[in-house]
């Protein structure tokens, strides 16, 4: 391992080896959108000094929203599990490089595709991308999002409710419509949901109404492409410690983010990765249509 990698890891081994009972303490903060993962207080945990085994050797991914936060997690997973990456983001390089430095540091290659994909030509444009240095998509994860928190309907303007749709759920159609040719049998879609999708939230209505047409998309698109062997599933994580949450919410919330689930506390996206990995590995290969909900226990019955 490179000597990058080991002191990228040590904070990281350190967390998971106190298993997390302790809730981190993260002081009142606030962040212009869309969010700077390595300005956060404590900045989140990405990965854990565990090896990997091998389960997605030579695979290709793409990952929408991989710079930081979950999808970075997951790209430094499957990268460590022998996957070639390319990763779609908006605009926070200095996160996409961070990112992109941690799997090269895995001996394995990432391409980075900066564009809005809340516009259908963007998102063409990255599966064109990641296809003309890959030559194929093996698994694709869609999990790039946005949400702003309002305290009315009222309050939600159209402007914000057309970005919200954009960025959460048209961007998961056109991202898939232009991957789907390059999707061998075999290969897998996995869609970042939430759960809010099943218990909604007052303040993020239409945020969560994104995420339920995410999981109807999933279940819908899983029996679509049955027969082409392609399996699609997602993943409704619960609260997790991410530049969403200070971009987002007031720095008081912000302080108190996630201690409302059984648990108590957030998840570190290291904590999410492990459920995409299992989606898209063969250890998944006889699911789809599902959800995997690692939100601190909270019970969702879906």
């Amino acid at each position: 391992m490179r000597r990058g990698t080991e002191i990228a890891l040590r904070p990281e081994k350190t967390f998971m080896q106190k298993g997390a009972k302790k809730r981190p303490v993260r002081k009142p903060q606030r962040q212009r959108k869309p969010g700077v993962e390595s300005r956060m207080k404590p900045v989140p945990v990405s990965a854990t000094g565990e090896p990997g085994s091998g389960k997605l050797q030579d695979k290709i991914a793409l990952i929408t929203g991989g710079d930081s936060g979950i999808g970075r997690a997951v790209a430094v997973l499957f990268a460590k599990e022998g996957a070639r990456i390319a990763i779609a983001y908006l605009s926070e390089h200095a996160d996409a490089e961070e990112t992109q430095r941690l799997i090269e540091a895995e001996n394995t290659e990432c391409i980075l595709l900066p564009g809005d994909l809340s516009k259908e030509a963007n998102c063409r444009r990255a599966v064109s991308r990641a296809v003309k240095k890959y030559g194929r998509i093996d698994i694709l994860v869609n999990n790039a999002a946005v949400h702003y928190e309002a305290k009315d309907l009222e309050d939600i303007s159209a402007e914000q409710l057309v970005k919200t749709f954009s960025t959460n759920i048209y961007s998961y159609f056109w991202v898939t419509q232009a991957a789907l040719p390059h999707i061998p049998e075999g290969g897998c879609i996995i869609n970042t949901s939430s759960v809010t999708a099943y218990r909604g939230s007052p303040a993020l209505i239409d945020y969560a109404a994104t995420k339920g047409a995410i999981v109807s998309f999933t279940r819908s698109l899983a029996s679509n492409l049955i027969k082409r062997k392609i399996r699609v599933n997602g993943v409704a994580p619960g609260p997790v410690w991410t530049p969403l949450i200070p971009s987002t919410f007031q720095p008081e919330k912000v302080s108190n983010f996630g201690s409302d689930v059984p648990m108590a506390r957030a998840g570190e996206p290291a904590e999410i990765a492990p459920s995409y990995l299992f989606l898209a590995s063969g250890d998944g290969a006889y699911i789809t249509g599902q959800f995997i909900h690692p939100n601190g226990g909270e019970i969702v019955n879906g």
